[in-house]
């Protein structure tokens, strides 16, 4: 084992005042206890990433690092999004650690799984995924529609590991391999695995959330779930293509139905079949050009290439 592996902890924080202090406390114990194993070195920090909070989020950052040290701050110039945050303190760890672990800021994922995630990295694998192994906390809405996603996503061709939201280790070699990826549409639970490198899996109970309110209600579940489908896979507009093909194949055997309807004289025609085609094939290119549009979208997006973020401050020794 080498002892004198840094280890920074990256927490993205978004109007995190009322959970910030504890989520700091538990912290701070967690990396005390690992440093008196000898399990990584004293050079080790905590890092929070203020991503534009507009609550006191930001003061208690710099309250707590000057208190101690080994809590460091990184405050975004703007709100850019997690995935954003997550990346900027990535970075920002890269120059100075030999891994590095993201967790959200809600203390919703298990603290004390670092300790099998850094064994994990001493065995030599360079990235390791916090797994769910239940999702008791969660509404029966929000566990359907999670779970609903990872199969969706895996039916669509893209890598991701089921269960796995952002808490994983991810070792020096590792954030430089996610540097290479310079799209601005980011969602890295898709990118992670494309680094590719050796890597492994732990489990743990997803806790309540300590305090505070989730930062990710139903219309930005949808939009990141729309991200990462968008992102990674093409097959939502090679959909389109069948449904015109299968639409095509229909409207010709309805031709031939028709003709020979009309060459036998039953020409009473209803409007039921009439209003049900208009508004079904209506319907049918509204959604085509909606999910061609979303793809548009992202092209514009990427060919701008503007900043993912831009740090305003860092706080360290």
């Amino acid at each position: 084992m080498n002892r004198k592996d840094v280890l920074y902890l990256v927490v993205p924080c978004y109007n995190e005042e009322a959970v910030l202090p504890e989520t700091a406390k538990q912290l701070l114990e967690k990396m005390y206890s690992m440093m008196e194993r000898e399990m990584i070195s004293r050079e080790s920090r905590i890092l929070f990433v203020n991503d534009g909070s507009r609550d006191r989020t930001w003061d208690i950052i710099e309250e707590l690092h000057g208190k101690n040290p080994i809590y460091m701050g990184v405050k975004l110039s703007r709100n850019k999004g997690h995935q954003n945050a997550l990346l900027a303190g990535l970075m920002t760890a890269k120059e100075r650690a030999d891994m590095a672990v993201s967790l959200d800021a809600d203390l919703q994922d298990d603290v004390n799984v670092i300790d099998q995630m850094v064994e994990k990295y001493h065995e030599g694998n360079d990235i390791v995924y916090g797994v769910r192994s239940a999702r008791k906390t969660d509404t029966f809405f929000k566990k359907f529609t999670a779970q609903g996603f990872y199969k969706i996503m895996k039916a669509l061709g893209v890598d991701i590991v089921y269960n796995h939201a952002d808490y994983r280790l991810m070792s020096r070699r590792a954030i430089e391999g996610l540097e290479e990826f310079h799209e601005v549409n980011l969602f890295l639970r898709g990118i992670v695995p494309l680094i590719g490198y050796s890597s492994a899996i732990v489990t743990y109970e997803r806790h309540e959330r300590f305090a505070g309110e989730s930062k990710y209600p139903l219309k930005k579940m949808l939009a990141f779930a729309t991200d990462g489908i968008t992102s990674f896979s093409i097959k939502p507009i090679r959909l389109i293509t069948t449904c015109g093909f299968l639409i095509f194949a229909v409207s010709m055997l309805m031709l031939i139905y028709f003709l020979v309807v009309y060459f036998t004289g039953k020409t009473v025609w209803g409007w039921t079949s009439t209003i049900v085609s208009i508004w079904a094939i209506g319907g049918l290119q509204l959604l085509a050009i909606g999910i061609v549009g979303e793809y548009i979208g992202k092209i514009y997006m990427e060919t701008k290439a503007r900043p993912k973020y831009i740090i305003e401050k860092i706080l360290e020794d």
